[in-house]
């Protein structure tokens, strides 16, 4: 299995990483994606790369909650530098979130804007957050629709229409921990959506699939999501695995 998206570099496993990645090894977890969030933690994670060169990919990219007034601007450059000068998988997580901050909205979307420009330049993926904030993600990937500009919906957590309008512009669903929860809706229409369009995630710490919701997520919980499809989808553990595995490379390459 692939977990496409895990903050293993945070402070949330200072005291059990090393432990915490190798109980992910056990139960099956192949390879790590690590998204960015800003200049704060790009040492921890790239240094968490190379402490795992065959096991953990770092993604970069600047985080819209990261997105602020009087630094956004030198964050966007810190990522350009990085990505001219290494090569990444993703470029990521980057989006809208209007649940924290709506007064950002203007300098998120142009953020995100400058974002999917580098990575249709780099032919690269992007992998999008999303939170309260469909219809201008959807906004903008319309107005910048570009054969090259592809990846993940991560954490997808819209309806039915929002997910075929993501796979109709060349995304994957990232399905996690909510896919388990009773009021995350998710799981009543997931069946409708191709199997070979859903990626895995765990986006530890947070979102802990049941039954341990509500406590720090973790990468080696990525098989009770994956337990999940099976019952969605009707198809063997193996299958399930097989399949969304071979999606995560189709879009990490």
């Amino acid at each position: 299995m692939i977990d496409t998206h895990a903050h293993l570099y945070s402070e949330a496993f200072d005291e059990d990483r090393n432990e915490a990645i190798k109980r992910a090894l056990e139960r099956g977890v192949s390879e790590f994606y690590l998204p960015a969030i800003d200049s704060e933690y790009h040492e921890k994670m790239l240094s968490l790369e190379k402490e795992y060169p065959e096991k953990i990919r770092a993604m970069m990219g600047l985080h819209p909650c990261s997105v602020k007034p009087e630094t956004w601007g030198k964050e966007l450059e810190i990522v350009r530098n990085y990505l001219d000068k290494k090569d990444f998988p993703a470029i990521g997580e980057i989006g809208i979130d209007l649940y924290w901050d709506k007064s950002t909205l203007d300098i998120q979307i142009r953020a995100f804007e400058t974002q999917i420009d580098w990575a249709v330049e780099k032919d690269l993926p992007i992998v999008i957050h999303t939170r309260e904030s469909f219809d201008e993600v959807f906004e903008v990937l319309d107005r910048k629709k570009h054969p090259k500009l592809r990846g993940i919906f991560h954490c997808f957590s819209g309806n039915l229409e929002q997910a075929k309008h993501a796979i109709g512009i060349n995304f994957f669903l990232g399905i996690g921990g909510v896919v388990t929860f009773k009021n995350g809706k998710i799981d009543q229409f997931l069946h409708e959506i191709s199997l070979e369009k859903i990626v895995l995630e765990t986006d530890s710490p947070y979102l802990a699939p049941v039954p341990f919701r509500g406590k720090r997520n973790e990468s080696s919980y990525l098989n009770l999501i994956a337990e999940k499809l099976v019952n969605i989808y009707q198809k063997d553990f193996s299958e399930i695995n097989r399949i969304t595995t071979e999606n995560a490379r189709k879009v990490f390459g």
